[in-house]
């Protein structure tokens, strides 16, 4: 070869080269997680099947009542600083929200019978898009499970300032405390602004910063910390006992709100049109986060194929019928502009008079709030726990306590955030940002059912979509549609959760793909030290 022959060959290769690194980089992204050996590792620590039709909707009532009935009900209906509420036509938003909740719950309960593995939509992802779509995808999880706590906390801490106030023993600063000490920074200079009184006064500042802290959320948080760190047992008593309590407390309300209903209130249906509507839609979707313990629960259901749809559609139809009786009692009992968004449903009660009522339903509410808190840590810590093993997060997150066996580290870490997210951050907001991740990740389990029939169209299913692909299509469309209308008027969620996305991407590229293919070499050179 001559030398200007050689010379024109050089930047082919150098071009092949570059082709070679884009390929492999790409390769890298897609790469995914083989659901044979997530089988296997499920089938060593194997469970027995235990559950029937009954036992998964308890479980499924049980995971969705609480949060949302507690907390966003009031926001739906009233509406929030960026968004307009739905009012009365608040039970029409439910059954929307509902509707979203089923196509993508059959989704779930594909893969939840498919790959019976912990990890939920994250793994789900991992099989099917690859590493890069798993990392997004639980990135977007931890900021659904870790935001939607301080949604749950901060009504938490509405409810308890109600309770304490029956107590006419304890002294007036305890049970009535300055407004910067159970709220967050916006929510005081909202309500200090419709006062008409100066914020800058009546907030206390520390070298020119202003000094809110939500002190119940903040303790509160502190015990589910210790909790976690210690380690819990659940049992399916428990949860049964959690149910009854719930459903107790919701039927309490429903009964004695009726005898205050003034049909006045429930005029006009739809003060705010198809708007307040749709809005009220997207943000009572937080009322039915939860329905995914079902699915994943498949490990562990007897006869997945029948029980798990009778008991995902039974547990959201029964949440649905409970949702709308009480979206019809407390709009018909207080008008729309009086409705307390921190503690709804107990302070209804305490505005008709019915004190003692009031009382129970904040007791009921505390306890049932508390079990959601502890639920929601905990898959945060785990959704964190399960991608630092997988090498996306540092090694440290993995440590574990010597003594109580738990992930403290992570669980520590996860826990400040929260308390500074209860700083920062309203229930409006929270619940928003909430929302739009468990979207994103309802959205990607939908599309990932459709591209495992079409890449591995002969894996057994014990339990098949039925009317695919409508049915999965339809999931895509009512999720990514009430996201994107909700985007027309929620201008700092709209912010923030991109903001979230951009950060996932910057901290994969800059730490995550760089630690996978750095444990791909290693196991790579432990495999051939075994071989020889």
């Amino acid at each position: 070869m001559s030398e200007k022959e050689n010379k024109d060959f050089l930047p082919d290769l150098q071009d092949s080269g570059e082709v070679n690194a884009i390929s492999g980089f790409v390769k890298n992204l897609l790469k995914i997680k083989n659901p044979d050996n997530m089988l296997k590792q499920a089938q060593e620590g194997g469970l027995k099947k235990t559950l029937g039709a009954f036992d998964l909707i308890i479980l499924g009532v049980g995971a969705i009542i609480g949060s949302g009935i507690f907390t966003v009900v009031g926001i739906a209906a009233v509406g929030s600083t960026e968004a307009v509420g739905a009012g009365p036509s608040l039970i029409i938003s439910m059954i929307i929200a509902s509707l979203a909740c089923i196509f993508s719950a059959l989704c779930y309960s594909e893969f939840a019978s498919m790959l019976p593995v912990a990890g939920s939509a994250y793994l789900y992802t991992y099989a099917t898009m690859g590493e890069f779509m798993a990392w997004i995808i639980g990135w977007t999880l931890m900021l659904e499970y870790l935001v939607a706590y301080i949604a749950v906390v901060s009504a938490w801490s509405g409810y308890f300032m109600q309770f304490i106030k029956a107590f006419t023993f304890l002294p007036h600063w305890l049970t009535n405390p300055p407004i910067y000490l159970v709220h967050d920074y916006s929510t005081v200079v909202s309500e200090l602004t419709q006062k008409g009184l100066d914020v800058q006064a009546n907030i206390p500042h520390f070298l020119g910063i202003p000094i809110c802290v939500n002190l119940p959320s903040l303790i509160i948080t502190i015990i589910i910390i210790a909790f976690l760190i210690k380690g819990i047992q659940e049992s399916t008593k428990m949860a049964g006992l959690m149910v009854v309590i719930k459903l107790s407390v919701v039927g309490l309300f429903i009964i004695m709100g009726m005898l205050d209903i003034n049909p006045q209130n429930w005029h006009p249906f739809m003060p705010n049109g198809f708007a307040g509507l749709f809005m009220g839609a997207f943000i009572i979707f937080f009322a039915y986060i939860g329905f995914d313990a079902i699915a994943t629960a498949a490990e562990e259901t007897k006869n997945p194929q029948k029980n798990l749809p009778i008991g995902i559609i039974g547990s959201l139809l029964i949440c649905t019928i409970v949702y709308v009786l009480v979206a019809l009692v407390l709009t018909g009992m207080v008008p729309i502009d009086k409705i307390d968004i921190q503690a709804p449903i107990a302070s209804a009660m305490e505005n008709a008079g019915k004190h003692f009522v009031a009382r129970l339903i904040s007791i009921g509410a505390l306890t049932g709030l508390t079990s959601v808190l502890l639920v929601m840590m905990l898959a945060g810590t785990r959704i964190l726990y399960a991608m630092s093993r997988d090498g996306f997060l540092p090694k440290i997150l993995q440590t574990v306590h010597p003594k109580f066996k738990t992930p403290h580290v992570i669980t520590l870490m996860a826990g400040i955030i929260c308390i500074l997210g209860t700083i920062c951050i309203n229930i409006s907001v929270a619940a928003e940002l909430c929302n739009f991740g468990t979207f994103a990740s309802f959205i990607i389990v939908c599309v990932a059912v459709l591209i495992l029939r079409k890449t591995q169209p002969d894996r057994p299913r014990p339990f098949k979509v039925p009317f695919s692909p409508f049915i999965p299509l339809a999931g895509i469309i009512c999720c990514s549609g009430l996201m994107l209308y909700s985007m027309k008027f929620l201008k700092t969620s709209r912010l923030l959760f991109p903001v979230w996305i951009i950060l996932g991407i910057i901290f994969y590229f800059s730490y995550g793909y760089k630690q996978q293919r750095k444990l791909e070499k290693e196991n790579s050179l432990t495999s051939s030290g075994d071989n020889d």
